[in-house]
């Protein structure tokens, strides 16, 4: 199954794809490209928006869950929207891709935090804050590495949890 999760509460019959859009960078798009997956009934698991190597366009990388067909159409009624300037579906096995997360968590004694710190490291992650009663750490991956250091961290507790989404971009030359 091609999935960048391991979510198996997730329809196995679905898979998820990365789209990369290219988009005019004014007021009113990111409303009109996600307005088209709601009127479609069409979930944003992941969406991220910044600037571009272009002044006047921003990029925006989503993924969705979808099967082929689907996922057919979406792109070309993405493609119709006046502000998409391109759409592409990229393959994950020529693409890197990578997803931030902030994860704040119990850590009320040093046994706690010691082992946190460890699992961080395993993780190539970073410790950000400390405080009396929490740590907070950084990890930067594919969103399957953030799941497992997430699993891992949950008995200690999990106070709050941010997730920047899927940010990618296509091997070697375009």
């Amino acid at each position: 199954m091609s999935q960048i999760d391991s979510n198996p509460e997730r329809k196995s019959s679905d898979n998820i794809y990365i789209l990369s859009a290219l988009v005019e960078d004014k007021p009113g798009v990111l409303f009109r490209v996600t307005n088209l997956f709601r009127a479609r009934n069409f979930n944003i698991e992941s969406i991220t928006v910044g600037y571009s190597e272009a002044a006047d366009l921003s990029r925006m990388t989503i993924t969705t869950r979808s099967d082929d067909r689907t996922l057919d159409q979406l792109v070309k009624q993405l493609g119709k929207l006046i502000d998409v300037v391109e759409v592409r579906v990229l393959d994950r096995a020529n693409t890197v891709y990578r997803e931030l997360a902030l994860i704040k968590m119990n850590a009320q004694d040093p046994t706690s935090r010691a082992e946190i710190t460890n699992l961080a490291s395993v993780f190539r992650g970073k410790i950000l804050d400390i405080d009396k009663f929490t740590l907070t750490v950084e990890i930067t991956g594919t969103p399957s590495k953030i799941d497992a250091f997430r699993n891992l961290v949950s008995d200690f507790g999990i106070v709050q949890l941010a997730r920047t989404g899927v940010s990618a971009l296509p091997r070697g030359a375009v």
